[in-house]
This record gives C-alpha cells, sequence and structure tokens, in this order.
C-alpha cells in the first residue's frame, strides 16, 4: 500500500539505482578499500558507461537565494541518467553532515534519491545508504 501523499520511486529510477550498487560492488572487489574517492568515481563511471548509463560528474550545483542564482563552488558526484545522484566517499565513518548533504543535493537537483556510496570498508554493502526525498 502507498504512503499518502508520497509518490513512489519511478521503475527506472530504481533500476538505475540497481545497476549503481552492483557497479559499486564490482569496482570494491577489484580495488578494495584505502584509495582516494576521486578514484572511485573514475572507476564507477567507468562501469556505467560499460552498462550504458548515461551520467554527469563532478555537477556544479548552483544555489537559488531569492531570484539570484549563486555559484557556491558545490558540487554532486555523479548524476545517473538525470534520476539518481550518487555521492561517493571513502571516509573511516559517516557522520550525520554527510547525510545532511544528501537533503541538500537532492533539493538543488531537484532529483528524489540518492546513493551514499562509502568505499572504505570491507564490505561495500557496509558502505551503502540509500536517501528518498
Amino acid at each position: 500500500m502507498e504512503t499518502p501523499g508520497f509518490e513512489p520511486i519511478p521503475e527506472h529510477s530504481e533500476m538505475v539505482a540497481a545497476a549503481i550498487i552492483d557497479a559499486a560492488i564490482k569496482v570494491h572487489k577489484a580495488l578494495g578499500p584505502g584509495l582516494l574517492e576521486s578514484v572511485y568515481e573514475a572507476c564507477l563511471c567507468f562501469e556505467l558507461s560499460q552498462r550504458g548509463i548515461p551520467f554527469r560528474r563532478q555537477v556544479d550545483m548552483p544555489v537559488r537565494y531569492e531570484s539570484v542564482l549563486v555559484e557556491t563552488g558545490f558540487r554532486v558526484d555523479v548524476i545517473a541518467d538525470e534520476c539518481i545522484i550518487a555521492e561517493l566517499k571513502a571516509k573511516e565513518e559517516i557522520i550525520p553532515i554527510h547525510k545532511a548533504q544528501l537533503l541538500t543535493h537532492m533539493k538543488l537537483a531537484n532529483i528524489r534519491l540518492e546513493l551514499l556510496l562509502n568505499f572504505n570498508v570491507v564490505r561495500m554493502k557496509d558502505g551503502m545508504s540509500r536517501m528518498v526525498l
């Protein structure tokens, strides 16, 4: 049963999310923890291209303040197929500010689903979080 007031995530977005998760697991199995976020990002994007999933990397996200777009230097790691944001980390621990960033990303990009992928873990499934707006 659907929750009143909330639209389900479209099936296509769920398929893209599943492909991102599968790609992240493949990258992590090949490289393991301990590298820079930029390395994981490049490899994840390679995997997305191999799967035919369009994406944009390091996407600038201006902030709208009143009637002005403010260029802040704020960037989203990966937007896949214009329906999912993938935020990549290589941190010892995910702290509340990292999850707060996810909400900001989704609001600025007007995208409802974001995956937080922390590659600095022994098992990739322990480094994945999903947020829906």
